[in-house]
């Protein structure tokens, strides 16, 4: 299952929202889109959710054009609004169930589904309660459960965690899992950049409508680097290992850090298991051998200019 945009523009008078993107996504993938503010990603996933037509482009959801066959598309992606609308009169079970019936869904499978996505939203204990009087938290968990009630492939979501309390917000990263580890392809738009690199496969960042990197989170974050930080912790002799460690291929800017060793190392992932074997040959023990990854909001910061249109 592919969701493939190639070449799209989209432009509201002398504003060109979107220029050029061309991206793809997989199920089981959960790819972070980032930008400022005015960047085009809102403007993207209204287009990818048919909400929007495009100036021009080619959007493909398993081969289905969203252009010529927009109702095929429909099936295939849940949308997430960054706020949910406010349907003072509905309580949560009246809103999905009116959704389901918007679907076309029959009644014994509508009820049925409609539990089943309360119990997996953790809606049920609420399910009478008027949206309108809901947390934030809880009104993203009725999106979501929303989003959810045709079953589609991929999901679009634009800062579901804005405004979201800590505990809303590591319930949404489990949900998240859970939701890629059934196949569902997830696009999620959000500021905070340091949980995007916890739950995300890959990421993609674009600013003033234009894509700038696009790729796994770790070619992102090691993209163009000719150094990697490298963290080692022995379990003894640090000095022994420190006099070691100075003399090997690749390691420079040694710093001791506690009971730590930080350096950059100019080499590839074959070179530091070389230099891991050789430490075990000369009777060193450690504790601690890996790499420390360009944080996001690093990349971020070097490549943006906080610009808008």
């Amino acid at each position: 299952m592919m969701l493939s945009v190639e070449n799209l523009y989209k432009s509201f008078g002398d504003t060109h929202a979107v220029r050029g993107l061309s991206f793809s996504l997989s199920g089981g993938d959960i790819t972070g889109f980032v930008g400022p503010n005015g960047a085009g990603k809102t403007t993207t996933m209204r287009i990818l959710a048919t909400i929007e037509d495009a100036s021009s482009g080619r959007v493909e959801i398993d081969g289905h054009s969203i252009i010529t066959h927009p109702e095929r598309a429909r099936e295939l992606v849940g949308f997430v609004p960054d706020s949910l609308p406010l349907h003072s009169d509905m309580s949560v079970h009246e809103y999905l169930d009116f959704f389901a019936r918007a679907y076309g869904i029959r009644s014994e499978k509508r009820r049925s589904l409609i539990d089943d996505l309360e119990e997996f939203t953790n809606l049920t204990n609420i399910r009478e309660k008027l949206i309108a009087a809901l947390s934030k938290g809880m009104k993203q968990r009725v999106s979501i459960a929303r989003a959810l009630i045709n079953d589609p492939k991929f999901l679009l979501m634009d800062e579901p965690a804005a405004g979201l309390d800590p505990r809303a917000r590591i319930e949404l990263r489990e949900l998240l899992r859970v939701l890629s580890r059934q196949g569902k392809g997830i696009l999620i738009s959000s500021h905070i950049l340091s949980e995007l690199s916890e739950i995300c496969t890959s990421t993609l960042i674009i600013e003033q409508g234009r894509m700038l990197k696009f790729g796994t989170i770790e070619e992102v974050t090691n993209h163009d680097q000719p150094t990697r930080k490298l963290i080692i912790r022995p379990l003894s002799d640090p000095e022994g290992v420190s006099r070691f460690l100075v003399l090997e291929p690749g390691i420079e800017n040694l710093v001791a850090n506690g009971k730590t060793f930080e350096c950059d190392f100019a080499g590839t992932d074959e070179d530091a298991a070389e230099i891991v074997a050789r430490a075990l040959a000369a009777g060193h023990r450690l504790v601690e051998f890996k790499f420390r990854q360009q944080n996001l909001e690093s990349v971020f910061m070097n490549i943006t200019r906080g610009e808008v249109q």
